[in-house]
């Protein structure tokens, strides 16, 4: 799969957001944003998503323009994970991941054994088969994120889209879930994500894009986007990048604030 964004613009209304926005990512690669809060981050996944109407530019997969597919179309090839999600009723975590099967079932329809299988086989995936009778409610916010990743799993898309996904969680589940959207980019699946945190894009990404003011700062190799000089332009603070060695002499950074 390739997505392409080309000179993409967006907005509210007649007010434009973004503009300019150029990127590609293919099946296996985790292109991560950075940016601080209001530089259209968000903006640029409802984009994707088709919630917000382009102002300019073409967003294509496996060059098609996307932009008149209908809502069910996109819906079978990108899944989307929100920062959280509480629902209103107590549902158990099967069903939860079961409602990523809405794309493929007719009007009226119910989930049928196929799709039950589908979604037991994205809970297995993310090694929370235990959880399968829980209350989604009533598990940890770590769990409630692999769920919800399960849950757009469940959807068979070849793209993920993921708002934060580690918003909120400690440190621990934060480990957690980006060692799963690891493993799924390894399975294949292209994968974009937004962060707060330079750290998980130096550990985590293939490329990189920083964004700041609706416009593309950098985009690129981690290594070679995320560095001291970009992130105080970005968020306006002193910072070193440190290179560190892990076990199997792996090489890795690591972005540590300058008290002033």
């Amino acid at each position: 799969m390739r997505l392409e964004l080309k000179e993409v613009a967006s907005g509210y209304g007649h007010r434009t957001l973004i503009r300019g926005i150029s990127l590609v990512v293919t099946d296996g690669e985790v292109l991560c944003l950075l940016g601080p809060n209001g530089s259209g981050k968000t903006t640029l996944f409802k984009t994707i998503l088709g919630l917000l109407r382009l102002q300019g530019g073409q967003i294509l997969l496996d060059g098609e323009d996307i932009s008149r597919w209908p809502r069910v179309r996109l819906a079978r090839v990108m899944g989307y994970i929100p920062q959280a999600h509480n629902p209103p009723f107590p549902f158990k975590v099967l069903d939860v991941v079961l409602m990523g099967r809405t794309a493929h079932l007719g009007t009226m329809a119910a989930p049928g054994r196929e799709d039950v299988a589908i979604a037991r086989r994205a809970i297995a995936t993310l090694n929370i088969s235990h959880l399968e009778d829980r209350i989604y409610t009533e598990i940890s916010g770590g769990e409630r994120q692999l769920v919800l990743i399960a849950r757009a799993l469940a959807q068979e898309p070849r793209l993920l889209i993921m708002d934060e996904p580690t918003s909120a969680l400690d440190f621990g589940n934060q480990l957690l879930v980006l060692s799963h959207i690891k493993r799924l980019a390894q399975m294949g699946l292209a994968i974009i994500m937004a962060s707060h945190f330079p750290d998980h894009a130096l550990l985590y990404a293939s490329k990189v894009m920083l964004l700041k003011k609706g416009q593309v700062y950098s985009l690129g190799r981690p290594e070679e986007t995320v560095t001291e000089e970009s992130l105080k332009n970005l968020y306006g603070v002193d910072v070193k990048i440190i290179s560190t060695s892990l076990p199997g002499e792996q090489k890795a950074q690591v972005c540590i604030p300058v008290s002033r």
